[in-house]
């Protein structure tokens, strides 16, 4: 049997790349690490932080692959040097990725007191209505074939 999609419905034509989206943002279960905002820092500009603590700029990496930015954070395990009686803060790497609409384009990265801020913008959509020339198809007469049978 299989899999039943919102867009198979005959009206939705090349909807395809948002079914794949729509797959993509339910695999990606998250486990809330690290915690996040989105804001809208003006007219067509966003920003995503993400809350950082204890990573350096070269332990993370942002990248924008196929519609997706994907944030990357990877700390050195700490040797047995240190000795901890409570350990409350997490020294893991992470993977977040969010997916990104066609025309969103990301401008810059920053990271400040413990919180990378990644600014994006969405250039104003143009409405563009253009019309589409109808042709008729011109019906060149068929040449008649005669069959013969033989009524032997």
């Amino acid at each position: 049997m299989g899999r039943l999609s919102l867009f198979d419905h005959p009206l939705l034509l090349g909807f395809e790349e948002v079914e794949r989206t729509v797959d993509r943002l339910t695999k990606s279960g998250g486990d809330g690490y690290p915690p996040y905002n989105i804001e809208q820092t003006g007219a067509g500009a966003l920003r995503i932080t993400l809350a950082v603590a204890g990573f350096s700029e070269d332990q993370l990496s942002v990248t924008v692959e196929s519609n997706q930015l994907v944030v990357r954070g990877r700390q050195d395990r700490v040797g047995g040097e240190r000795v901890f009686l409570h350990r409350g803060i997490a020294a893991r790497q992470f993977q977040r990725s969010f997916v990104l609409a066609d025309g969103i384009d990301v401008t810059g990265a920053s990271l400040e007191k413990g919180l990378l801020h990644i600014e994006m913008a969405r250039p104003e959509v143009e409405t563009m209505v253009r019309s589409v020339k109808i042709t008729t198809e011109t019906h060149q007469p068929r040449e008649s074939v005669a069959v013969e049978t033989d009524h032997g």
